[in-house]
């Protein structure tokens, strides 16, 4: 077979490859969005579809079903996140406690306000019991969490952090961050507050440093 035989066959397969990584990517778009508007039941493969601008057998054929679909968009949206936050964490080693865990939480407010969506699938999940829900906890946020809860206790004993349940101080944290910004048309319109100016996001980011990790930390001797 000859070289321009070959590439005669390949070539329709790579396009058709890379129209399947598109329509993918475009139904999981479309379902992050439905599904954080929604939630689970009240979503359609149908609206998905029609959002996605795809034909609806399509969803079947990438996806098989609508539980498959929002397991995909779910870890899609939280995986990215929580490597964003795994990343910050590794990258920043070497920085003292409170440095690491101020730029974590600057890299949470800045993805919160990008990816508004997680926080609102969350809400979406966390209203009632349900397998999807405990799906999330085990695969995206346990792992994660743990590892924070042990890094404010560390700041908690340095003087740094606020005292109290570490796991509870976590949560505050994350909600003054992600659920707040989640609240950003309402924001707007009650208090002024616009997110979408980085000073605002800067000043959300300053404050809850302030708040939640009062203390300065103690001399390089003291802390070894």
């Amino acid at each position: 077979m000859s070289q321009e035989t070959i590439l005669e066959a390949v070539q329709p397969e790579r396009k058709q490859q890379r129209r399947s990584i598109v329509t993918q990517q475009k139904l999981l778009d479309a379902a992050i969005e439905a599904f954080s508007e929604n939630g689970f039941k009240g979503t359609s493969t149908r609206d998905i579809a029609e959002r996605a601008g795809v034909h609806h057998p399509l969803i079947t054929y990438h996806f098989k079903n609508k539980e498959k679909l929002w397991h995909a968009a779910a870890d899609h949206i939280f995986g990215a996140f929580t490597h964003a936050l795994a990343n910050s964490l590794a990258e920043n080693r070497q920085m003292d406690p409170k440095k690491r865990m101020s730029t974590m939480i600057r890299i949470y407010v800045e993805y919160a306000r990008n990816h508004p969506a997680l926080h609102k699938v969350m809400i979406q999940e966390a209203s009632y019991p349900n397998p999807r829900l405990d799906w999330l906890i085990e695969t995206h946020l346990k792992p994660l969490f743990e590892t924070t809860f042990e890094m404010l206790e560390k700041l908690q004993k340095l003087g740094v952090a606020a005292p109290g349940n570490p796991a509870i101080l976590f949560n505050m944290i994350r909600l003054s961050s992600g659920g707040l910004l989640t609240l950003g048309n309402e924001l707007k319109g009650s208090s002024g507050i616009d997110i979408d100016d980085p000073e605002t996001l800067d000043e959300i980011s300053d404050m809850i440093v302030r708040l939640f990790l009062p203390g300065e930390m103690p001399p390089r001797s003291s802390t070894a």
